[in-house]
């Protein structure tokens, strides 16, 4: 897919853009326009939202491949419409790949996304009204771990765990009490604000007493641990679910892993229950993400992602921020800037003007908001430990002081000019942003 250039655009020169950009151009100047402000968003500014990432011209390719025109209800070899032999084989080929990559007995690469699989899992284990243990929504869990205004918490009784008021951690005592006082049907492990790893073993341990089923909600850590950066839910939880961007680099989309035992239950309930039909140009690029991540490079880049994630929170710290559980064993940061005399939504805007992209995020104990981010994108980028230091010093700059947006934002600009998310030229070589391209490994 060689790259088009448009040359009126001032950043096009650093972007992947398919072969027939130009057709859109011709025939829809409005949403052509639309892609290329998002460009040149996206190639001025830095990415610190957790789940965000840069995906590889690969990638990127799949996604705008013919099989974006393929109808495919059902499985391979059980399709419900003809001429699917070539989606067969992408489907496959996922999943293949992912099991392989997890080491499962079975994957489902269908989900549309994270919640979709959250959704398909419940579906799969559950009935209405059963009770569930998940990390309430105040310490970091996710709205498919019962939320009133989410399906979870209209369909299920959840009961909420929290973490401790002086470390910030799980407190897995708790979550023993609550399991042997609400005998939930399914324990969920995961959360989308818990910068630490959860003990699996340990869930499994409380899930076994009180003869319940451990989901594991992976979707943030599961980059890290298909490049060995983060320990794996797979050999203790009875399903995982997750999503295939963030961390893990590729399409906005989600995953099931099971064992045998459960894989029939789980595919019906992705499809025919909550699904129709599956996004097979999506599965293909799933595909291609899940090859990339297999390799040793990718390895090298997960543990990069890790390790610039504890430079920038000791940055932070330094910098008067209070880092949530003393600082992070994943890619995700949790901050709390109430000691630079502002509050959560105050300082994600005041970045925000300085072109640093990031979320807003509930903290334990009290009504305080935080900032959360992520060291993903930025990895993907090329950014070294010097660049995380420059970036606390930053983010300290851009929160303390009202007025400092504009020198912030021309750092911000330098440094996006030196790690462009798809440099010139990196397409022909193949792999463009993260471990195999010039942004990969030194």
């Amino acid at each position: 897919m060689p790259v088009t250039t448009p040359a009126a655009h001032p950043t096009s020169a650093d972007a992947v853009l398919p072969q027939d950009f130009g057709a859109l151009l011709r025939e829809d100047p409005e949403i052509a326009a639309v892609l290329l402000a998002e460009l040149d968003r996206q190639s001025s500014t830095l990415q610190l939202i957790a789940a965000e990432n840069f995906t590889s011209p690969a990638v990127l390719a799949a996604l705008g491949s013919p099989l974006a025109n393929k109808y495919a209800e059902g499985y391979p070899d059980a399709r419900h419409h003809g001429g699917c032999e070539h989606a067969d084989a992408a489907e496959r080929v996922a999943r293949h790949r992912a099991t392989a990559l997890f080491g499962a007995e079975h994957a489902n690469v269908q989900p549309h996304s994270g919640s979709s699989a959250v959704l398909a899992a419940y579906a799969a284990l559950l009935r209405p009204g059963d009770t569930v243990l998940a990390m309430g929504l105040p310490y970091g869990g996710h709205l498919t771990h019962g939320s009133p205004a989410n399906f979870s918490g209209r369909w299920f009784e959840f009961v909420g765990y929290g973490v401790d008021s002086e470390s910030g951690l799980i407190d897995y005592a708790q979550v023993r009490a609550l399991a042997r006082a609400h005998r939930p049907k399914a324990i969920v492990s995961g959360s989308i604000a818990y910068p630490r790893h959860p003990d699996y073993e340990l869930f499994r341990d409380i899930a076994d007493e009180v003869g319940a089923y451990l989901i594991a909600d992976a979707a943030h850590p599961m980059g890290l641990i298909a490049g060995g950066a983060a320990p794996s839910p797979v050999p203790y939880a009875d399903v995982v679910c997750a999503t295939t961007h963030k961390v893990l680099r590729g399409p906005r989309g989600g995953m099931i892993l099971c064992g045998a035992e459960l894989a029939e239950r789980v595919d019906r309930a992705v499809f025919p229950f909550t699904q129709g039909g599956a996004q097979m140009h999506t599965i293909a690029a799933k595909a291609v993400a899940f090859g990339e991540a297999a390799t040793s490079a990718f390895a090298a880049y997960a543990r990069r992602v890790v390790a610039h994630a504890r430079v920038l929170a000791a940055g932070l710290e330094a910098e008067g921020f209070e880092v949530t559980t003393g600082g992070t064993d994943t890619h995700l940061i949790v901050a709390d800037p109430a000691p630079l005399g502002v509050d959560g939504r105050l300082a994600r805007d005041r970045l925000a003007a300085g072109g640093l992209v990031l979320d807003v995020c509930a903290l334990p104990y009290g009504d305080a908001r935080g900032i959360r981010l992520g060291t993903a994108a930025v990895t993907s980028q090329g950014m070294d430990d010097a660049d995380m230091a420059r970036l606390a010093a930053l983010f300290g700059a851009a929160v303390r002081e009202e007025g400092a947006a504009a020198d912030v934002r021309a750092e911000v600009r330098e440094l996006a000019r030196a790690h462009p998310p798809y440099p010139c030229g990196t397409r022909a070589a193949g792999p463009g942003p993260g471990p195999s391209g010039p942004a990969g490994p030194a």
